[in-house]
């Protein structure tokens, strides 16, 4: 029977899933490495075992032990499985801007959870790494286990990350972009793909307010780099152990709301409801797809799952307090807003006298007319009319096609109410929309009108 001994073994291997819209300008294929298919819907969680395992092995956390951590939630969520199905007691040091999802995750798990303040330096006593540290030497037969310090970190992604992505694409891997924050993903996986080929790329994503990039390319640590910002997971104010900058091979900045709206745009067009810094990680490679040619390969690595983030970047009212969100309604808002479905449209078969049953039985004043499931024409009640007072009766069983206009202009969801207004005009009362789920909407003045 195919059974795991227990929830810490069915941690890595996780799949490889392409994008596709939300990468469409750049020139390659891009895949996501996606990680929240471990059991704590992170990476972390491989690192999080390793530390234990290497932890206990030279006797740092022994039975019945205290693990001590400082971390953003992901970690902790790792650290705890372990504790869970090994017998420690955990408590988590945080910073006050992580999201109260990971906090009450970590609480659901047994852990004790300190909420520190993030706008103090690493060497305050209130800072969330010092607060680890100091609780360390006060609790016995405790281990504090440091993830931006301990390189059982790297070694995990160097053991199991790195070979997964050149077992994944055959070798065939030559970029890899990675968010980076205490560095052991972006340092292990890159110290293991370079070593089998010296060519492959790898791109870390930073945040503005954070001094990577800048020590990076110039080797200065600059604390007017240091500001705060809201992006979760990546970025720091300090240069963590981890955090091989030789296997780096740039760094990208991203805004925290260009890091949102992505995040937001993997959910609705790829299905992918990930974390924060997944839409940083692909917010950057957009950025920098001048660099990149026909036949790369690029692989992003994500941190976390989406759930995590519901009462921030997915919480449309957070959102726009922050100015991340445009208050202009957009045509995805009218179709959200329709209390019909999707498409009602006249078969070009059908004669002119069922297309006007239908625009009665509806209240429709146009349509689409259809040849199947494609839209191959329109209708408009004025055509309909003058159609049937310049004609004898008869004439209602002939063919919907021979009075039928071209077919309405097809937009984006994304089109904001004054850019879908160019579209509408008095000759061309509507325009059709197709959502995420494929399914295709008429929008006419009337829904425009509703909205306002």
């Amino acid at each position: 029977m195919e059974i795991k001994n227990n929830i810490l073994e069915t941690i890595g291997n996780t799949p490889m899933v392409q994008l596709h819209k939300v990468v469409r300008e750049l020139p390659c294929r891009v895949i996501m490495k996606v990680e929240t298919f471990n059991p704590g819907h992170s990476i972390k969680d491989r690192m999080a075992l390793k530390m234990v395992e290497d932890a206990e092995a030279d006797g740092r956390l022994k039975p019945g032990g205290t693990i001590i951590e400082c971390t953003s939630g992901n970690t902790g969520m790792g650290l705890a499985l372990a504790a869970c199905v090994r017998g420690y007691r955990c408590i988590f040091t945080t910073s006050d801007k992580q999201s109260k999802e990971k906090l009450d995750i970590l609480r659901a798990m047994g852990a004790e959870v300190i909420v520190c303040p993030t706008n103090v330096s690493a060497e305050d006593p209130r800072s969330y790494y010092s607060v680890a540290e100091r609780l360390s030497q006060e609790i016995p037969n405790s281990f504090w286990f440091n993830q931006y310090d301990n390189l059982s970190n790297r070694l995990a992604h160097y053991e199991s990350t790195g070979p997964e992505i050149w077992r994944q694409t055959d070798g065939r891997v030559t970029h890899v972009v990675i968010g980076v924050g205490t560095g052991g993903t972006i340092s292990g996986v890159g110290r293991y793909l370079k070593e089998q080929n010296p060519d492959v790329q790898m791109w870390g994503i930073d945040t503005y307010g954070s001094v990577f990039k800048k020590y990076h390319e110039t080797g200065e640590f600059d604390e007017k780099e240091i500001y705060p910002y809201i992006t979760e997971g990546i970025g720091e104010d300090i240069l963590p152990k981890n955090v091989d900058f030789e296997v780096i091979d740039l760094f990208e900045k991203v805004s925290d709301k260009d890091g949102a709206v992505m995040a937001r745009r993997l959910a609705r067009e790829e299905g992918l409801l990930l974390g924060y810094s997944a839409g940083s990680a692909v917010a950057g490679l957009v950025q920098l797809k001048d660099k990149l040619k026909h036949d790369d390969l690029v692989v992003v690595v994500i941190h976390d799952h989406g759930s995590r983030y519901i009462g921030k970047i997915y919480n449309d009212d957070w959102m726009r307090d922050r100015g991340f969100l445009d208050s202009e309604l957009r045509v995805r808002d009218l179709i959200t807003n329709k209390k019909n479905g999707a498409l009602t449209g006249v078969n070009r078969d059908d004669s002119v006298r069922e297309a006007l049953r239908i625009m009665k039985e509806h209240e429709f004043s146009q349509m689409p007319v259809m040849n199947g499931e494609e839209v191959v024409g329109s209708i408009i009640e004025t055509d309909v009319l003058n159609y049937l007072l310049a004609n004898p009766m008869e004439h209602a069983e002939r063919p919907v096609r021979e009075i039928m206009r071209n077919p309405f202009p097809e937009v984006s969801t994304d089109l904001t109410l004054s850019e879908l207004g160019r579209h509408i005009t008095k000759e061309n009362p509507a325009v059709v929309a197709t959502d995420r789920s494929g399914r295709k909407h008429l929008i006419a003045q009337y829904d425009i009108l509703q909205a306002i």
